[in-house]
């Protein structure tokens, strides 16, 4: 039998509430935390490294920023992620090379069911708890997400690609292109990027 956690991680029907989720989560928010107001590099890093499950070289994280779990996130290398960031990290999010994040961006890995009558489960005591779907979220490299975009559960975003600031994605993203909206389409393509 699969505990909450793993059912989280194989994009099944979890209990948001069971204790070994809130306890990563409230161990992922108070390394956030620490990370929002630490001044000294070294110790910066060393939490930033603590909480990330992957952390590349020369990543910029701009304070403040907020995560669910940090141990779903991976990041890679030369990354900048600006301030006010919003890491709903219910299940994977894997950010490639190069990749520019604006001020403002949400990632939400979580889902609800559109049938109302699906969203509620009721434990055996009687109790109702949210039930949530995830999905992960793939960002190629050489990507800049422009501020207050929002990248929705399941979507993965192709290389060299540029998201409008304010756009809703909600889709996957093809290679070489710029994409703006809500939703998000195509607006035009970009040159390729030769290796």
């Amino acid at each position: 039998m699969l505990t909450e956690h793993e059912k989280l991680l194989a994009g099944q029907e979890y209990d948001y509430r069971d204790p070994e989720i809130q306890k990563l989560i409230q161990k992922a928010r108070s390394t956030a935390s620490k990370i929002n107001q630490e001044t000294d590099v070294k110790q910066r890093q060393a939490l930033i490294n603590d909480l990330f499950d992957q952390v590349g070289d020369n990543l910029a994280l701009m304070s403040p920023f907020q995560v669910n779990y940090g141990k779903h996130v991976k990041i890679g290398n030369d990354v900048l992620i600006n301030t006010n960031c919003n890491f709903q990290d219910s299940n994977l999010i894997a950010i490639g090379d190069r990749v520019l994040i604006g001020p403002d961006v949400k990632f939400y890995c979580g889902e609800h069911a559109l049938d109302a009558r699906k969203r509620f489960g009721v434990r055996e005591d009687g109790t109702r708890y949210a039930i949530t779907t995830t999905r992960p979220i793939h960002v190629g490299n050489d990507v800049w997400i422009g501020g207050n975009a929002t990248i929705l559960a399941g979507v993965t975003i192709g290389n060299n690609v540029i998201i409008a600031a304010g756009a809703v994605v909600n889709k996957d993203v093809p290679d070489n292109c710029v994409v703006g909206g809500v939703p998000a389409r195509v607006i035009k393509g970009l040159p390729k990027i030769e290796e």
